[in-house]
């Protein structure tokens, strides 16, 4: 029986080694990692991260193909192929301080296996990873080999968070890069195989290492891209009175543009997007193409403009100041259908009003106290380590409330800001929420998931991105 060990049980390793023990019996699948607090909860009834349809598939296979375990030597020992799903988290300080990926724990994976190994094994990056990362990772590998032989496979993930099952029951296509050597392409065909168990063979592409390392950064940087195109088209819609939902729909229209990813925003987050597009620039500005380097660090200045300008139009529309007020948070995660907050806006959105001295009230159905609270204190960059490696704030932060309802964050706000799309924000009854705010009272959507003249019609001023402007904010523009 071959066997899979995944190092890293996160919200890749996790979901994805669940899937392949669902669709492929005769393999036996482990998922270590040397956080007994996450094992234990993968092993538990309350799974550690929230996906739809993850629970189901997860409980079908433990026990049988499928184990989580924090034995971590002992599983990578007797596999045949190993995943390394490990944070490469940005860089802080030294060469490439705020852009580069920090390879720290890849870099001690790669020892741990060449240490612990006593077979040939096929060795597979599934974290995202600059360019030519495999080269790094191949020569730490053979020249601590003792006699056995690793193959490097590169084999990015493509999913969505909120579909990730979906994504991976039935994925647009599988990426597999290797070495172009006999060896190399044994490799790949086996891990292939692996896919080919419930992957039609015309969706799995196979490429050489490079090219499968870069196609993840350019993937995410393509789609961050759209976002940053459609939002700046938001600030021109509410400057001149155009609808950018309107001008999203005839956009995508078009067969070669489409409509996906065209939906404007407070900004978008996620633990890829803006990690990987810093990277893309690292390397560019390191193979001397400065060009293309500012190219795509302007995909992020326009996402920061976003959320900066998100919180100034609050600010100013509250005639200009929030000091001591109320402002519920409605939504918490980067997007619905997941408790993840890795670079949500909520974050930089909660931190520009708590700095104007706003008392917030936050409610999100799948983020609860603690992560919140960590994320308002905590440093940039500092959420892509394994938790328990994470700086611990000495103090919380005090201007934050987390509640339990959205009808509770409400009660007695000044206004309310949607930040994550959240389907039960569109069902709420909106009549209550006004009866209970301090009038005037203030919707600021972020997501634009309001219907806006309903509720200006029940007596809220409206909000929306890239909407016409409510008449009372006409003559008061967003100061940027």
């Amino acid at each position: 029986m071959v066997k899979i060990c995944c190092i890293g049980a996160g919200y890749v390793g996790g979901p994805t080694m669940a899937v392949i023990a669902l669709k492929c019996p005769n393999i036996q699948v482990a998922v270590v990692d040397i956080s007994a607090a996450r094992i234990n909860a993968w092993n538990g009834e309350t799974l550690p991260i929230y996906e739809p349809g993850l629970d189901e598939v997860v409980k079908k296979c433990r026990g049988k193909n499928l184990s989580f375990s924090t034995d971590v030597e002992k599983h990578v020992s007797e596999a045949d192929i190993v995943f390394v799903s490990v944070n490469t988290p940005t860089k802080t300080q030294g060469l490439g301080a705020g852009k580069a990926a920090d390879l720290t724990y890849w870099e001690s994976a790669a020892r741990m296996i060449a240490d612990v190994a006593k077979s040939n094994k096929i060795v597979v990056e599934k974290s995202t990873v600059p360019v030519k990362t495999a080269e790094a990772i191949e020569k730490i590998l053979t020249h601590n080999s003792k006699g056995i032989n690793f193959q490097i496979l590169s084999n990015p993930e493509f999913l969505a968070e909120g579909t990730a099952i979906s994504d991976l029951f039935n994925p647009d296509r599988v990426l597999i890069g290797g070495r172009e050597t006999p060896e190399g392409k044994k490799a790949i065909e086996t891990l292939r195989d692996v896919y080919a168990q419930w992957v039609p063979m015309d969706r799995i592409i196979c490429t050489n290492l490079w090219s499968a390392e870069l196609s993840k950064l350019a993937a995410n940087a393509f789609l961050a891209q759209r976002i940053s195109s459609v939002n700046s088209m938001s600030a021109l819609c509410e400057a001149t009175g155009a609808d950018v939902s309107q001008v999203s729909h005839a956009v995508g229209k078009d067969t070669r543009i489409g409509p996906k990813f065209l939906n404007a925003s407070v900004g978008f987050g996620g633990s890829c997007f803006q990690k990987d597009i810093l990277n893309l620039v690292y390397i560019c500005e390191c193979n001397g193409l400065p060009e293309v380097a500012n190219y795509w660090k302007q995909v992020i200045k326009v996402n920061d403009y976003q959320k900066i300008r998100f919180v100034n139009r609050i600010v100013s529309s509250m005639f200009n100041t929030v000091s001591g007020k109320k402002i519920a948070i409605l939504g918490f995660a980067f997007k619905k259908d997941t408790g993840d907050t890795r670079e949500t806006p909520a974050i930089d959105v909660c931190n520009g009003l708590i700095g104007d001295k706003a008392n917030l009230s936050i409610y999100d159905p799948q983020v609860n106290k603690d992560q919140i609270q960590r994320d308002l204190s905590m440093k940039k960059f500092d959420w892509d380590h394994p938790v328990h490696l994470q700086p611990m704030s000495p103090t919380s932060v005090t201007d934050v409330n987390v509640v339990s309802d959205a009808y509770t964050a409400t009660k007695d706000a000044h206004g309310l800001c949607i930040l994550t799309e959240w389907d039960e924000f569109t069902k709420l009854d909106y009549q209550k929420i006004f009866n209970n705010m301090q009038k005037p009272a203030f919707v600021f959507d972020g997501r634009n998931v309001v219907d806006v003249e309903k509720l200006r019609k029940i007596g809220f001023i409206v909000y929306s991105i890239g909407k016409p402007l409510d008449e009372w904010l006409k003559d008061m523009p967003a100061v940027v």
